[in-house]
């Protein structure tokens, strides 16, 4: 690595486990600004720029991991199984395993893009040293998963970093339900629709820019004197609640704030016919009580601030070109 204007730029190969979703676009955008060679890594991927390296792979296929990974000096982990308890309890330890020992083989510096889920319901504050308590079918398997990570660091087999976020949302509309913001706030209100909320609209949630997860990854994946340990992705320290993020976006956009709340009785009966909703009634515990972010480590680190939500929105909201 060498340093240039005060960037630390990487000259190896990085990869992008998981690529051509929305956080790996925009990773890949930031990476590539800063010179980095990227290979793109999917079961059906394609390149973010012409110069990308593109690689056809199953990472629940041991083999095809080891060799999606090798040469690379970063390997970035993306990526997101379909939201299914079932699924996620039979892969997840499969393909994190599979990573891990590709990374360990090849001597590759892992930077996993993890969630909160682990933590559980949290009473103040989410940190990085906030332990390990889930509450959910989920949440154990990502606890499972990221002690996986955590061990295979202790025992000084892998170099890695962990990297959280909170729910994140993105500029643009892409038809995705990935972030609650774009798909019941954003998208609903451009329609000229009134918002949804899951729980209630009126305690405080944290969500990250999904430029600023780029920003916090590509960061830390350039200083190897931060691995080893847990990290929060840049993310606004302003509490705002589910009903105040609607306004601004309603008023960004010219649009009545106007906001239909689903509590829990009502997701749990519709989650009768509608599998996705039934799967997120377990996880409602983050919109019924204060869900606060912090990503103070990180600021602290790297001196880099957070997107404001004003910013964030607007940016998020820009008409896209046709």
């Amino acid at each position: 690595m060498h340093r240039t204007s005060g960037l630390v730029t990487a000259t190896g190969l990085h990869t992008i486990l998981g690529a051509n979703g929305v956080v790996g676009r925009a990773l890949s955008q930031e990476l590539t600004a800063h010179g980095v060679p990227l290979r793109q890594v999917a079961r059906h991927p394609t390149g973010e720029s012409a110069s990308d390296e593109v690689v056809r792979a199953d990472l629940l296929d041991a083999r095809a991991t080891d060799r999606a990974v090798a040469g690379s000096e970063v390997a970035y982990l993306l990526v997101g199984l379909p939201y299914v308890t079932a699924v996620w309890r039979a892969e997840w330890p499969r393909l994190m395993a599979n990573v891990i020992d590709a990374c360990v083989r090849h001597n590759t510096r892992l930077v996993f893009f993890d969630n909160v889920y682990a933590y559980g319901a949290v009473r103040g504050p989410i940190r990085e040293d906030t332990p390990f308590n889930p509450c959910s079918r989920k949440g154990e398997v990502r606890a499972r998963v990221a002690t996986s990570v955590l061990d295979a660091m202790r025992s000084q087999q892998l170099r890695a970093q962990i990297v959280r976020s909170a729910d994140f949302y993105y500029a643009g509309s892409h038809g995705s339900t990935t972030s609650l913001l774009n798909a019941v706030v954003f998208d609903r209100l451009r329609a000229g629709q009134a918002a949804q909320w899951l729980g209630s609209p009126d305690v405080p949630h944290s969500f990250t820019y999904g430029t600023d997860i780029a920003r916090s990854l590509a960061w830390l994946a350039m200083r190897p004197e931060y691995d080893g340990q847990s990290w929060h992705a840049l993310t606004s320290g302003e509490q705002r609640s589910g009903r105040e993020l609607v306004a601004l976006a309603a008023e960004l956009l010219g649009r009545p704030a106007t906001v239909r709340n689903a509590p829990r009785w009502m997701v749990r009966l519709l989650g009768l016919v509608q599998p996705a909703l039934r799967e997120q009634v377990e996880m409602l515990y983050q919109f019924e009580q204060p869900y606060v972010f912090s990503s103070g480590k990180l600021e602290r680190a790297s001196g880099l601030a957070p997107t404001s939500y004003r910013a964030g929105f607007t940016e998020a909201l820009r008409p896209t070109p046709v």
